[in-house]
């Protein structure tokens, strides 16, 4: 176990592309290079509030010292780091948005972990880069404490993400405006340190392409290729290459799907090309089960990002770093080939993963998609709590002989009294799914051990967070403590006291439903 203040960070990305060293913090455009150093901005009084040890042992970080605390909130860099922030492009809500960057996250270095596996450490509001255009760069405790618990939540989901390391407060305040409407307030701020094996976005090479610089271009997807895929070789593997990243974010957005995850802001700029869940802003999990919530203020009235749309989006910003590899890729049918893979992907991953969350053996026929489809239909109409409708339907009993036992026995995954229609279509929705599951091949032990590892009995909440965050801010931590626990153990009954729907208070307080991409 080594200390972040006396390990020797490695600095691959940095030696090996062009950037500008002179370490200049103002706003501007740099054509040519792919980062800029960005020295941290000192803090007033940085203190420990979280720190995942979980995380930090199997990276070999040993506890944080008090040189390591002053790393977390910025103020000491050690001589083996080179603090920088990535230059990228995206495009947002659909429009090309040109040059975007690193605004307020800095990376510190490489740390290589026992088994020779390298990580990158970045701190999330450590101060302005040159890519922070008119922002401040920094984040305050709201925002920080949600990446912080959301990041983690989903890693102990079984979801691909970026990772949290540890949160601190900083000791000064930071002025935010929520939502945007001119009620600007002073917030407590914070930093966190997140780290993944890269942090590489659709929207790096994007950028690249759109500046026609075509050898940095060439030269990142190659290194990205042998770093991360090392197994793709041959004159084909960038085209290879942009097939496994389709696969793999087929797989992410299923996953999301899986546990009612909506991203809330998924522009090409917040898209990992290692297929992880990255850039936790105005996200959310599903409470009452809605295709067409976004969580996200910026992302009204069209819903371009709401849970039902993910799929779909996701292959529309496939298609833009598809485009950004045309330079290097001469057979135009081959990639529009590999990027059409998604739809096969997708529907193969969505139909073995709804297939758990049911306790089915598989979607082997058409009357099983259709089974899905009603599903689908009734459970939107209903709009039950997702996560608790599932965990009811674990222990569904076989003997609920009339639509009111069916109703009794859901209710508590209930937001109101549904429609008299819409309790007919359930109770024959649930009539139905009791006798394919009579077909199934697999066992009833079987059946259920699927079902119990595909729904999770534990989100982080908005409500939940909201709450925690102003606990935090009074200077309490009991719920955030508590939180920080029940999110390692999401599948099991160790952590019922959170196992209810949303309280009604909740609905229509800021924070607890829909946020701002500030949030």
């Amino acid at each position: 176990m080594e200390n972040l203040s006396s390990k020797r960070f490695k600095r691959n990305f940095v030696d090996t592309f062009p950037g500008d060293d002179s370490g200049d913090l103002h706003p501007r455009q740099t054509p040519g290079v792919l980062y800029s150093k960005a020295v941290p901005t000192a803090v007033r009084k940085p203190e420990l509030v979280a720190w995942s040890a979980e995380l930090a042992d199997s990276l070999g970080i040993a506890n944080p010292n008090p040189d390591d605390i002053q790393i977390l909130g910025g103020n000491l860099i050690t001589p083996t780091m080179y603090p920088y922030a990535a230059c990228y492009a995206g495009h947002q809500f659909g429009n090309w948005a040109g040059q975007l960057g690193d605004g307020r996250a800095i990376t510190l270095g490489e740390w290589e972990n026992p088994n020779g596996n390298i990580w990158e450490l970045q701190l999330k509001g450590a101060g302005p880069t040159a890519y922070s255009r008119r922002a401040d760069g920094r984040a305050v405790l709201r925002s920080s404490v949600r990446e912080y618990l959301m990041s983690e939540t989903m890693h102990y989901l079984g979801i691909p993400t970026t990772r949290a390391l540890a949160l601190v407060t900083t000791g000064d305040m930071v002025t935010r405006d929520m939502f945007y409407d001119g009620r600007a307030a002073d917030e407590p701020g914070a930093i966190v340190m997140r780290t993944a094996p890269s942090f590489l976005r659709f929207g790096n090479f994007e950028m690249l392409a759109a500046r026609n610089e075509i050898d940095n271009l060439t030269q990142l997807v190659n290194w990205t290729i042998e770093r991360f895929y090392p197994h793709l070789e041959g004159d084909e593997k960038v085209l290879h290459w942009f097939g496994e990243v389709v696969e793999r974010t087929a797989t992410m957005i299923v996953e999301w799907l899986r546990v009612g995850f909506v991203h809330g802001v998924m522009n090409t700029d917040n898209m990992s090309v290692l297929g992880l869940t990255i850039d936790y802003g105005p996200y959310s999990f599903l409470d009452n089960y809605d295709p067409d919530f976004t969580p996200n203020t910026t992302d009204l009235p069209g819903k371009r990002y709401a849970f039902g749309k993910q799929a779909n989006i996701a292959y529309w910003n496939l298609s833009r770093l598809a485009n950004a590899l045309v330079p290097l890729i001469s057979d135009m049918v081959k990639l529009e080939s590999q990027l059409r893979r998604y739809e096969e992907f997708y529907w193969s991953k969505y139909y073995a993963m709804m297939a758990n969350k049911l306790g089915m053996d598989g979607i082997n026929n058409d009357d099983d998609v259709k089974l899905l489809a009603e599903f689908e239909k009734v459970l939107a109409a209903i709009q039950p709590d997702m996560t608790i409708f599932y965990q009811l339907l674990i222990d569904l009993p076989a003997d609920l002989a009339t639509e009111q036992d069916m109703l009794n026995f859901f209710r508590s995954s209930l937001y109101g009294d549904p429609e008299p229609t819409d309790v007919t279509q359930l109770y024959a929705l649930v009539k139905s799914y009791q006798a394919r599951l009579r077909a199934n091949t697999c066992t009833k032990e079987d059946s259920l051990l699927r079902m119990r590892k595909a729904n999770p009995r534990f989100i982080l909440r908005n409500y939940l967070l909201h709450t925690a965050i102003e606990e935090l801010q009074r200077g309490e931590n009991n719920l955030f403590l508590k939180l920080q626990q029940a999110l390692k153990d999401p599948y099991s009954k160790s952590h019922n006291e959170f196992f209810a729907i949303r309280p009604g208070w909740a609905t229509q307080q800021a924070g607890c439903s829909m946020l701002s991409c500030s949030s």
